[in-house]
């Protein structure tokens, strides 16, 4: 019986032990091409077991000391507001964490809140993804379709591949009219489009 627990525990601690190495190197690759591309098998396979090696695959992981990102975009309210950047409206929270990291100033923006946030999360200009106008009012022209192509990644999916855990809370406005309901179709909603995790 005690050979029997010794087998058993042997056999659990090995392959524990191999799986916690494999996860633990996090091996790098070149974070501007995306998806990450397929790693070759670094097990040795044999036609048994015996003399075989495992080599398992690991989620990609941010990189080292990476940063927390936050996008924040403030409907119907003018650059110059908040005191975080000049205004006269206190807004401490931001203050303190734009102090803490980086600010950027010169957004483009379109006075409109769909096409300004398809704009942020894109990094294009709106009408390339489709958001010439709100997303109820889709139309029947180029860059008007309210239909964010595939084709054109969103700064969440991009932190996704690369590792991050990402989330958007609050108003989303991107996904076109007819395609709110429970029947989708979903592959323009928040999940769709980089997003683990939706709230509004």
């Amino acid at each position: 019986m005690p050979r029997l627990i010794i087998w058993l525990l042997i056999t659990a601690l090995v392959p524990a032990t191999q799986i916690s190495r494999f996860f633990a190197a996090d091996t790098e690759w070149d974070r501007t091409v995306l998806p990450r591309p397929t790693q070759p098998f670094e097990g040795t396979a044999k036609r048994t077991l015996g003399g075989s090696k495992a080599a398992f695959t690991h989620p990609v992981k941010a990189p080292p000391d990476a940063p927390n990102i936050l996008l924040v975009l403030i409907d119907d309210a003018g650059f110059g507001n908040p005191s975080t950047f000049g205004g006269p409206v206190a807004t401490p929270t931001f203050d303190k964490l734009a102090a803490e990291g980086l600010r950027y100033n010169r957004f483009h923006v379109t006075a409109l809140c769909s096409p300004t946030r398809a704009a942020l999360l894109s990094g294009r200009n709106h009408h390339a993804v489709g958001f010439g106008s709100i997303s109820e009012l889709i139309g029947g022209w180029p860059g008007y379709s309210t239909n964010w192509p595939m084709s054109a990644a969103s700064i969440a999916q991009i932190l996704q591949l690369n590792g991050y855990n990402t989330a958007a809370i609050g108003k989303w406005h991107l996904t076109p009219d007819a395609q709110q309901g429970p029947a989708g179709p979903f592959d323009r909603w928040p999940n769709a489009l980089g997003h683990r995790r939706a709230e509004g």
